[in-house]
């Protein structure tokens, strides 16, 4: 069955007759399209493969302001607004005239969401005539009739009183648009105006269905047994809303912006904005504090069309960063202290243990960075020895983080180190409420050259611990960790044993 053409005739002039439309002013100086989009996406969780499949559901809104050029009554008349979001949460609109503020204002609003389509039209016309074109040969007729039926078909009443059942066609036409059928989500406003006429106006609006994500690309460089870096940071920014922004001004916002179940009424973009540094002379972004979040400016204007995906520079790529290689060797796992300390000899005792590699840095402005970095994925390669073609090397998310931070990135496990740790003794004093606890921790590193590898481990059975005995000296990294820094020779191993003694 053939149904890919309809063709509605007079539908211009239905639209036009169905009251006062706003236009885009290309005059004032608040025309155009501003989008603040805000991210509610965990580091790494929306997959690429599937955005199409999101819709309403991305984690993520947008608060639009849209500045047109009316024609208004004076006194009180409707206006009919167009070219929304489908997705607008109507609940938000704010109306502002920039021309009369005064004396304009809404007092009545509906949002008008009722798209035409061809179900829709048909269904519409249930009894009323309309005309089917058919192809025979080389040959189109035009067959009208009273519309009874369009299940499975349509089913046609001709004057005669004949019906015919239509499994194919090729073409239908309808006299005219139905009423309360519309080409475009639209909200319509009773307007109450002083002075009427032309006006300048914004009107602003949440909707859902936009999000934005940081991706970090880095370049390890090993030199002369040091660490350098550089690191590229690009946006990825979603446009599901149902609706298109031409040539608009973008925000994004860094941040756990709360919501309330109900969006209130205030928007976001009313929050004063202070301005700081990380301008960018290319029209890139630039950083500035919003409230407690961070709010990044595209200094030049672009085209976000529904249903689609861009990136941007996040900020240029900055080169030479100092890093720090680290393989660290873990056997346990920070667990919550219960009611009590854990007294179970076995309860994380003996494992086999990884050696995790990771790369840090700080970002700090004398490094080339001291710019708040969003939550993101970071992907790190380094050029092989052998052609200095980059490699992938490991992957990592990271959280929002402040200038001035350490920045640290699991990429992975080391192939050439290994190591293992068991309890060698367990004693309790339930009378003097004593747990005292001895570990072995064997560290092998096959590698050709010596390495530096942390030996870390968890105090997890209680808050008050001592270690008492020792071979190696180590540092308290937290109130529950402490790291045993080794320096291995090639092909060799190292020995930590310690006893550490918690009491209650």
């Amino acid at each position: 069955m053939n149904r890919t053409l309809t063709t509605v005739t007079a539908l211009s002039a239905a639209v036009a007759a169905i009251g006062i439309f706003a236009s885009r002013s290309a005059a004032a100086d608040t025309s155009g399209y501003s989008l603040t989009v805000y991210s509610a996406a965990q580091p790494g969780q929306i997959s690429t493969a599937r955005l199409a499949d999101y819709g309403a559901n991305l984690p993520g809104y947008a608060v639009v302001r849209d500045g047109r050029q009316m024609l208004l009554s004076k006194g009180t008349g409707e206006v009919r607004f167009s070219d929304v979001a489908q997705r607008i949460d109507p609940t938000t609109v704010a109306f502002e005239s920039l021309s009369d503020p005064a004396g304009t204002r809404v007092i009545e609003q509906n949002y008008q969401y009722d798209l035409v389509n061809n179900a829709k039209l048909l269904h519409r016309y249930i009894g009323q005539p309309i005309s089917v074109d058919q192809v025979r040969g080389d040959k189109v007729e035009t067959l009208t009739g009273k519309l009874l039926s369009a299940e499975g078909g349509l089913i046609l009443q001709r004057d005669s009183g004949e019906v015919l059942t239509l499994t194919s066609y090729a073409n239908i036409r309808f006299p005219a648009l139905p009423g309360g059928l519309i080409t475009q989500p639209t909200l319509v406003w009773k307007v109450a105006s002083d002075k009427g006429g032309k006006q300048d106006v914004r009107v602003s609006y949440q909707t859902q269905g936009m999000t934005w994500w940081s991706d970090y690309n880095v370049t390890q460089h090993d030199a002369g047994g040091g660490c350098s870096m550089d690191l590229a940071a690009w946006v990825t920014l979603v446009n599901q809303s149902g609706g298109s922004y031409p040539n608009a001004q973008l925000k994004l916002v860094a941040g756990e912006v709360h919501r309330a179940p109900t969006p209130a009424a205030p928007s976001p973009y009313q929050m004063a904005v202070r301005k700081a540094g990380m301008a960018e002379a290319d029209g890139g972004f630039s950083e500035s504090s919003l409230s407690e979040y961070h709010l990044y400016t595209l200094g030049r204007r672009t085209d976000l069309p529904e249903n689609s995906t861009k990136q941007l520079e996040l900020f240029p790529a900055v080169a030479g960063i100092a890093c720090r290689k680290q393989l660290v060797f873990t056997s346990g796992q920070l667990y919550g202290y219960p009611s009590g300390p854990y007294l179970d000899q076995g309860f994380g005792a003996t494992a086999k243990g990884t050696v995790g590699s990771y790369l840090e840095f700080d970002n700090k402005k004398a490094l080339g960075l001291g710019i708040p970095l969003p939550a993101g994925r970071v992907r790190v390669n380094q050029a092989n020895k052998a052609d200095g073609a980059l490699e992938f090397i490991g992957e990592d998310v990271i959280a929002h983080t402040p200038r001035n931070e350490t920045v640290r990135i699991r990429l992975g496990d080391a192939f050439d180190v290994v190591g293992e740790r068991k309890q060698t003794s367990f004693h309790v004093d339930t009378a003097g409420k004593t747990v005292t606890e001895s570990f072995e921790i064997d560290v092998r590193n096959r590698k050709p050259e010596a390495t530096a590898v942390t030996v870390r481990e968890y105090l997890y059975r209680w808050s008050q611990w001592q270690v008492t005995a020792k071979n190696h000296d180590f540092e308290k990294r937290d109130a529950q960790t402490i790291d045993f820094p080794l320096q291995i020779s090639a092909d060799g191993s190292a020995r930590v044993t310690y006893t550490v003694r918690y009491t209650w």
